[in-house]
Formats: structure tokens, sequence, C-alpha cells
């Protein structure tokens, strides 16, 4: 469970997997970032890793890469030049061992790390009540809008219905707003340091009300 009304990193990626030899999509859902790269004549090894079997299977449509089941702490694939996470999927890392395996995995596997998560100080959660958009699906006008339930720690529970005119749909899901000072004392605990920083897409410095908490990480060297 994700909500956002679409998505604006996806120029940010692409242009890092096009600039690197090979890459490690970790959390790859159905394969997008991947595929498109490929489409764009990337010619190097491209593997993309997701737990989820469906959204695998929809990844497996694109062919030239690699699709492997499970996460950092079941992949042993090592040697990329680049491993991302998108789509905020770092925060369905709900716990601190979920992170450290994730750092520590990717520490492994690669030279370097991107991924994003949303400013926990912006508290962008409780904004979401108030989103609502329309879409067409075979032949009627479906409505999606968000219930969020009050937050625990630093994990917000949230529910996205899906209104249409004869059927409803509710998937409820979990998402850590992780703070700025936990997770660099994650980072350093995983042996990896920040190379850059971002508080947006177009690479602005971050701040307090940035929206976007974007890190380029990379193994620290003895």
């Amino acid at each position: 469970m994700n909500p956002w009304t679409g998505r604006s990193d996806d120029r940010f990626y692409l242009d890092l997997v096009l600039a690197a030899d090979s890459v490690l999509d970790v959390g790859c859902g159905t394969g997008t970032l991947l595929s498109q790269a490929r489409a764009k004549g990337h010619r190097g090894r491209l593997v993309g890793v997701d737990p989820d079997p469906d959204m695998l299977a929809q990844a497996k449509v694109h062919d030239g890469i690699e699709w492997l089941p499970g996460d950092m702490s079941t992949v042993s694939e090592t040697g990329f030049e680049l491993a991302v996470m998108t789509g905020h999927a770092f925060q369905c890392l709900l716990t601190d061992e979920d992170v450290l395996a994730t750092l520590r995995g990717v520490r492994r596997a690669a030279g370097r790390f991107v991924f994003e998560t949303r400013n926990a100080l912006v508290r962008e959660w409780e904004r979401w009540p108030d989103m609502s958009y329309e879409f067409e699906y075979e032949g009627q006008t479906a409505k999606v809008f968000y219930e969020v339930r009050p937050i625990v720690g630093d994990v917000v529970d949230v529910v996205e219905n899906i209104v249409a005119d004869d059927w409803r749909r509710a998937d409820a899901g979990q998402l850590r707003f992780l703070a700025t000072e936990r997770l660099d004392e994650l980072i350093a605990e995983a042996g990896l340091e920040i190379e850059a920083r971002y508080g947006g897409w177009q690479r602005q410095p971050f701040a307090p009300d940035s929206p976007e908490l974007i890190s380029v990480l990379r193994p620290v060297t003895m």
C-alpha cells in the first residue's frame, strides 16, 4: 500500500540505471524501471528482485532481464555497480531488523545504493484522507480514496478504497516513516555512508520541509 497520485521519480532513477553497467532493482514490482532501461538501450546486466509472486509474474513478461523471488536477506547475487529501491518501497521495511537486512544485503551486492523515503517531518500521511481521484475501468468510473488509522510509533496504517458502481475493493497496508536521525544510524550500522542526499527529484538539497529523503549510499572504506 503506497499512496501517490503519480510517479515523479521515473526520470531520476532511469538516468541512474542507464549510466550503470549492472543494476539490481530491489522490490522491482512489475519490472517497469528495468524494462524501460532495456528498451532505452541498456546493454548490461539487469536483475530485479521482489517477494511478491504476482508482481514478479507480471515482470517476467519482459525479456532480457533476470527476475528473482525474495528480498535482500535471500538474494546472493553480487558484483552490481548500482542497486536501487524505488516507489517508496523502503517504507515497507517496518522494523530496524528489516532495514538492516536490506542495507547489509545491498552493501554486499553493489557499489552504490540509491533509494528514497518520504520525509517524516512533513507528515504527509495526514493529507492522505483528503486525497482522491477517479479512473475509468471496464466502462465504469472508479473513485480512489484513503483512510489512515492513528499512527503507532513511526508506522502508519493506511487503507486504499476503490469504489465503482457495482464493486468495491479495500487494500490495507503499513508504511514506516523513519526519522532521518534513526535512518542515518542504521546506515552507519550497516557499514554504509552517505555519498549524496536530496530532498526532491531535481536533486534539490535536503531540508526539513523537503517532501522526499533521497539517499545515495556507498560502502564505508577502511
